[in-house]
């Protein structure tokens, strides 16, 4: 039987402090030593993995469609992310995956408007939704002591 040590979660690379963001700032986040002493982490970056650098201008999900602050049509890189993120899952069995909130990649529940005006509204960015219609499930960062608790 594995321990939860051997059980594999993707992780968003930012995260875990990687320098790949869209405005090139780091993430802290509480607990994630906690996490990486419990599971073994796979950290992904959808948006570097479709082609992307960073910097990048900031993006938001409009539909099925991204489009970048000065209009242009990213969806191909989202998407190209997103598929090569659920090949890194299935490669290494994982259930779970603890996405950055309200991407246009990976949020879950809530992402921006697509309007770049900083309004939320309900739904998932490109990654979370390719993940969880194949059955791995989705957390934020906010949710990381869901994880720990089990």
């Amino acid at each position: 039987m594995l321990s939860k040590k051997d059980e594999n979660i993707l992780i968003s690379s930012c995260l875990m402090g990687l320098y790949c963001r869209y405005n090139g700032e780091l993430v802290q986040v509480k607990n994630i030593k906690a996490l990486m002493n419990k599971y073994h982490l796979i950290p992904i970056c959808p948006e570097i993995m479709g082609g992307m650098g960073t910097p990048r201008n900031p993006s938001e999900r409009k539909g099925s469609k991204v489009f970048d602050s000065s209009g242009k049509d990213v969806t191909e890189y989202f998407e190209m992310g997103a598929s090569e993120t659920l090949k890194l899952a299935k490669l290494y069995n994982c259930k779970y995956a603890i996405l950055k909130e309200r991407s246009p990649s990976c949020g879950y529940g809530k992402i921006y408007d697509g309007n770049f005006t900083g309004k939320l509204i309900i739904g998932n960015g490109v990654t979370a939704d390719l993940l969880s219609a194949n059955g791995i499930k989705v957390l934020g960062e906010t949710q990381i002591d869901d994880l720990l608790s089990l």
